[in-house]
């Protein structure tokens, strides 16, 4: 597939101006009700499908701080979101599409739960979790050790649909969703590849608990961050804790290391630690002006979708901000960890994948197998007619901007 050029950090699709347009209009003249964003009004839209079951599925398996903090965050979210983000009608449309499912899930997790509380008791392998700013590498890493056929993986679907259904036709859902994102953003695969049934971060499991992260990579919304960021997140690593270990034993899976990596474990490192005290720790590091400058990107291709007036300077000066307290409140949480941890530089990785792939093997003390490195090949083989490769392109293009 031919990718049309990216000129601008904040250029996007043409489809992006017809579906505000479109949406404005319907919305004036009465066609279509604007979707309201009051925390009330999105409780009940995804609450309607529970009837009478959806007070005891928001509270089942939680506890009073879980169910209030999900809240309060829902709250203060949504008054971000109307005060400071600016949305275009698009935005506001696919704000209020991820709230109700945020909520939506969490209410079906609950019920689940209630009907199978055995699943919140399964035991998990250690898991090997890849830590590391977006950008740094952290995908290409957790690809690679998701390929060992000893481990296991969430895959993009499970990440997107987390609840498990029988039957299970998450991955029809998940190519679905897809198809739709790149209609809307046709350069989604070059920041971030992604496949229905293929390895994925856990980013929508902290997402669906209202960790601020996947939001204020969309979403003008800087109280918000301030808000979560001075907030204890133990709430949502207790829902994520949850959701693993209910997707573990659906897939039958707890008895491999999970390879797991969302870039803003880096800021909740301590936090996350206290979940999983067995686990292993893979470090990716890159310089931080590389760092930036990509993460300003995959950021302005998100929010520029969002929002008309979106401000290239400050979401600079955000990330940088951003990327600083990550740095910080990770060095502090290795300053206490015992656990084995290994260490992959960017450019090292480039230079001999192979070789500090071994190194990061012995450092873990994991045996590397045969197949596990036929696998990784294998992978790797993949990856070089893959679009993100476009990226530096598109970054030394900016640099000129």
């Amino acid at each position: 597939m031919v990718l049309p050029e990216r000129s601008h950090p904040l250029a996007r699709a043409p489809l992006v101006d017809r579906s505000n347009g479109w949406l404005a209009q319907a919305w004036t003249k009465g066609w279509l009700p604007p979707p309201s964003l009051d925390p009330h009004d999105l409780w009940q839209v995804a609450a309607k499908s529970l009837g009478e079951r959806a007070g005891d599925a928001e509270i089942a398996a939680r506890s009073p701080e879980d169910v209030v903090d999900f809240r309060l965050r829902l709250e203060k979210l949504v008054a971000a979101l109307e005060a400071e983000a600016g949305l275009n009608p698009m935005g506001r449309a696919m704000a209020w599409g991820q709230l109700t499912r945020a909520i939506k899930n969490r209410l079906r997790f609950g019920a689940v739960w209630a009907e199978k509380p055995d699943l919140l008791t399964t035991k998990l392998a250690p898991p090997i979790i890849v830590i590391g700013h977006m950008r740094s590498g952290t995908t290409r890493i957790h690809k690679l050790l998701a390929a060992d056929p000893a481990h296991s993986a969430t895959r993009y679907c499970d990440a997107a649909h987390p609840v498990p259904s029988f039957p299970d036709i998450r991955r029809i859902k998940g190519a679905f969703d897809l198809m739709m994102m790149r209609r809307i953003n046709p350069w989604i695969d070059v920041i971030h590849p992604m496949a229905s049934g293929e390895v994925e971060e856990e980013l929508g499991w902290i997402a669906a608990a209202l960790n601020h992260s996947i939001y204020e990579s969309q979403w003008r919304i800087p109280s918000y961050s301030a808000f979560s960021e001075a907030r204890d997140p133990t709430p949502i690593y207790r829902e994520f804790g949850r959701m693993l270990r209910s997707d573990a034993a659906h897939r039958g899976l707890a008895d491999r290391p999970r390879v797991l990596k969302v870039p803003a474990f880096s800021e909740d490192l301590s936090t996350l630690l206290a979940q999983f005290p067995d686990a292993k720790l893979v470090l990716a590091e890159r310089d931080s002006s590389a760092v930036l400058r990509s993460a300003v990107s995959l950021v302005a291709n998100q929010m520029a979708i969002q929002c008309d007036a979106c401000d290239l300077d400050w979401i600079e000066t955000e990330w940088r901000r951003k990327l600083a307290l990550r740095e910080a409140r990770m060095a502090a949480a290795l300053k206490t960890w015992a656990g084995p941890v290994a260490r992959l530089q960017f450019d090292a990785l480039n230079a001999d994948w192979e070789g500090e792939i071994t190194r990061t093997y012995a450092d873990l003390d994991i045996e590397l197998t045969p197949q596990a490195l036929k696998a990784m090949r294998r992978e790797m083989a993949a990856s070089e007619s893959g679009h993100h490769r476009a990226h530096s392109a598109q970054l030394a293009q900016f640099a000129s901007i």
